[in-house]
């Protein structure tokens, strides 16, 4: 018997395998996550941790998200590229991604925080925003004279 796995049917049971595989890397990290949290709550520091930095494959990525879960909040960035932004299940540990152009991965991070620095206002862009603001309302004030 042979067995074409360049056939749909079979590419995806391959597929399916592969996200079993693990490093074992998945438990380390969430130590780390688990020991992050606590110092953010003892002194308020903050921790990322580059996934892809770290020998991780699909297993632990599946064994980090069932652990971690999802949370409330989401925000996708649209720049050179699209960040995903995601709190996780666990208050204060974001999943924050980067994809290229295409679509294709470029980085993955866990921070632990309580709000990442990617969704913080930068003060030149708020020093922007002021200049904004005034002008649309000096343009208001001169429609209504």
């Amino acid at each position: 018997m042979s067995i074409d796995l360049r056939s749909a049917r079979h590419g995806h049971a391959l597929a399916e395998l592969k996200s079993h595989v693990s490093t074992g890397n998945a438990r380390p990290v969430l130590n780390e996550i688990l020991a992050a949290l606590e110092k953010l709550l003892a002194d308020g520091t903050a921790t990322t941790i580059d996934l892809g930095a770290l020998p991780f494959a699909a297993g632990d990525e599946r064994m980090l998200d069932a652990v971690l879960g999802k949370g409330e909040v989401a925000a996708t960035l649209e720049l050179s590229g699209r960040s995903q932004v995601e709190e996780t299940g666990i208050p204060g540990v974001w999943r924050i991604d980067h994809y290229d152009p295409n679509g294709e991965t470029l980085s993955r991070f866990v921070e632990v925080t309580f709000l990442p620095e990617i969704l913080k206002s930068q003060r030149e862009d708020a020093e922007t925003g002021l200049t904004r603001l005034a002008a649309r309302l000096e343009e208001l004030d001169g429609q209504t004279h």
